[in-house]
């Protein structure tokens, strides 16, 4: 057996086709010869002889796509850098920056909102409210809801200002100014202030019914969307002008503008509190929480004036104010026993509810903040020097002539007269300027040891000083030292020429003597009732004695005989059933705007009743131009109404005593 293999057989099975991307080796077709093929056999599995002149159709070229890895790295790394950015990025907000991104959301997300504390009311004695406080609005708005994006027109706050500044009473190219701000990103703006809440009803009304028209007709915006309002308090003033000069005012801003409201502002205003909650869109978001510090309310100030006594005095001295055609008056009621004041009026005066109309020259409390020289009412002062000094009785006979010569100057009363004889009395009743002077020289053995004397007396009277009221814009009017006081002012001062004064400080000079020669501060308030309801008193008020319980009494004799007697200048103010004692005077007026005399300053001071003394009553009236100017005639028809009104309101009874009447003159 052969060691070679016997030859496979081909088994017969399908043509294999051709592969298509057989080539043809050059020339091959060339080396064949004809009848080639037909050598062949045929057999299974042999390729069919080809046809002659038939040509094989040529295989479609197909694209070779390239490697992806590439590309998918390429795309890897992209991401991967985005994804480091996002991270670093992220890292910066939340751990390096993190307390300054906070702070910035917290800015932008919460609104803070201060809480208007309730002012304290201000009361007469009685509890009755004469300055208290009423709900209001502060009106705002939010510029940014007025742009042109947001209520897609482009004059929002031109419709806007033509509907608020109506109901405002404000003019609507300032409105459109507040819509409008240069700063865009502005958020809040005060259109108007503390407008009652009618006002605001006006705004929330219309508000709504451009809203319900805006739901129905897309095309017409609610130009006052933007518009909101801020609860707060007014200021109000029951009595209108009644006590205005004590109670000053508080504007527009809740600002205090003088009297008690300024004065004692830091108790009346209590202390604001704070909210501080998260808003979206400019609404409260209420899951967000909020924090607030609740206002502490004012505390509410009881002054010592009777209202129904401040009303009458008021009454009375614009009336004579309006029928002498002066240039403004003043009344102070004070109570002998205690020194606290139950009236103090001015006129003209000024209603605090509205002062677009008032007068700035009669803003203010004229009866402390002006300065006048009093006159013959000063004369008291002089009298109670001398008497305490025993220089003189009652009784002294006194020669006054027609003209006295003392320094530079000639001296004369009022009138001119042939030569009196009065007695001390007689030359207070019948308020004579030469027996003043005259007598007021004996409190010394030189003029200038009188004047040093009388000096002391007056400064223990008040004058030179403040009252003691701490009010704002108070005078302390003028007392120069004797040392400085001209040739004439030795000699005018004694009849109240030469040296200044306010209507407090000379009331105070009658309530000294009225209380025995004690004098007792003045005083307007009479305590504070605090949030919690508790009733604390004002500090008493400083006493000091300034002539004996003698001369006190003595000297309330002679200012009976001014009123009383025949011969007295103050016979006007004489009351049916009291005694009454007081003293006119009239003196030369320095025009505050020349700073020179012009006119005169008419006034009428005394107390009743005049044996047990209870109220005080000062009345003075400037540059009075119709009629009479002396006091007597024009001050003591009020000083006799105010006192009237006064006695009978306190239920002050007549004593039944009768009066000294001690005697005026002397026969030679």
């Amino acid at each position: 057996m052969s060691d070679r293999e016997p030859p496979r057989r081909r088994v017969p099975g399908p043509a294999r086709p051709a592969r298509p991307d057989a080539r043809r080796r050059p020339g091959l077709d060339a080396r064949r010869r004809p009848g080639l093929d037909a050598r062949r056999r045929p057999g299974p599995g042999a390729r069919p002889a080809r046809r002659p002149g038939q040509v094989r159709p040529a295989a479609p070229k197909q694209l070779r796509l390239g490697s992806p890895r590439p590309r998918l790295r390429l795309i890897g790394l992209a991401l991967t850098l985005v994804l480091t950015a996002f991270v670093v990025r992220l890292f910066q907000v939340q751990a390096v920056d993190a307390s300054t991104y906070a702070a910035k959301a917290e800015q932008n997300r919460y609104v803070g909102q201060v809480l208007a504390a309730d002012r304290g009311e201000i009361t007469d004695r009685s509890g009755v409210a004469l300055a208290t406080s009423e709900d209001a609005y502060d009106i705002t708005a939010d510029p940014t809801m007025f742009a042109p994006g947001m209520l897609k027109i482009g004059d929002g706050p031109e419709q806007a200002a033509a509907l608020l500044a109506p109901i405002l009473g404000q003019e609507q190219e300032d409105l459109v100014e507040k819509l409008r701000p240069e700063n865009k990103a502005l958020r809040y703006v005060k259109l108007a202030s503390r407008q009652t809440p009618q006002v605001w009803k006006q705004i929330k009304d219309l508000k709504s019914a451009l809203a319900k028209k805006a739901e129905t007709d897309k095309s017409t915006p609610n130009v006052l969307s933007g518009v909101f309002s801020v609860a707060t308090s007014k200021r109000v003033y029951p009595g209108g002008d009644l006590a205005a000069g004590i109670l000053g005012w508080v504007n527009a801003e809740g600002k205090p503008g003088g009297g008690i409201e300024l004065q004692l502002n830091k108790q009346l205003a209590g202390k604001d509190g704070k909210i501080r909650y998260a808003q979206s869109g400019g609404r409260l978001v209420p899951t967000a929480g909020s924090t607030e510090t609740p206002a502490v309310p004012g505390s509410d100030v009881e002054l010592t004036i009777d209202r129904d006594i401040q009303w009458a005095a008021q009454n009375a001295i614009s009336d004579q104010v309006k029928e002498s055609a002066a240039d403004r008056g003043y009344v102070i009621v004070q109570d002998t026993r205690t020194g606290q004041i139950l009236a103090m009026a001015n006129s003209p005066g000024f209603d605090p509810n509205d002062l677009s109309d008032a007068d700035p020259a009669a803003l203010g409390n004229a009866a402390l903040q002006d300065a006048f020289e009093p006159g013959s009412t000063a004369k008291v002062m002089s009298m109670a020097a001398v008497l305490q000094e025993n220089a003189a009785t009652p009784g002294t006979h006194v020669v006054v002539p027609n003209r006295l010569h003392r320094g530079d100057r000639l001296f004369k009363d009022d009138i001119d007269h042939p030569t009196w004889y009065l007695t001390l009395n007689g030359v207070l009743a019948k308020s004579s300027n030469i027996g003043t002077i005259l007598a007021t020289g004996q409190l010394g053995k030189t003029q200038a040891q009188a004047n040093k004397v009388l000096y002391d007396y007056l400064r223990k009277f008040g004058l030179g000083s403040y009252t003691g009221l701490g009010f704002p814009g108070e005078t302390k009017g003028i007392l120069a030292p004797p040392d400085k006081w001209s040739t004439s002012q030795q000699y005018t001062i004694p009849f109240g020429q030469g040296v200044s004064i306010n209507a407090m400080q000379a009331a105070s000079v009658y309530s000294t003597i009225a209380n025995g020669g004690v004098r007792i501060e003045p005083s307007l308030v009479r305590g504070a009732k605090g949030p919690d309801g508790r009733f604390t008193p004002a500090p008493k008020p400083a006493k000091n004695r300034v002539v004996d319980a003698k001369t006190a009494k003595t000297l309330a004799q002679m200012l009976e005989s001014v009123v009383d007697d025949e011969e007295g200048t103050g016979t006007k103010a004489r009351i049916p059933g009291y005694r009454v004692a007081g003293k006119t005077g009239t003196a030369n007026r320095v025009d505050p705007a020349t700073g020179k005399y012009h006119g005169y300053t008419s006034s009428f001071a005394g107390f009743a009743p005049a044996d047990k003394p209870r109220v005080t009553v000062y009345c003075a009236i400037q540059n009075a131009t119709q009629g009479s100017y002396f006091g007597g005639q024009i001050c003591g028809p009020v000083y006799k109404k105010v006192m009237e009104f006064a006695l009978k309101s306190l239920q002050v009874p007549p004593t039944g005593a009768k009066a000294a009447k001690l005697p005026v003159s002397f026969k030679q």
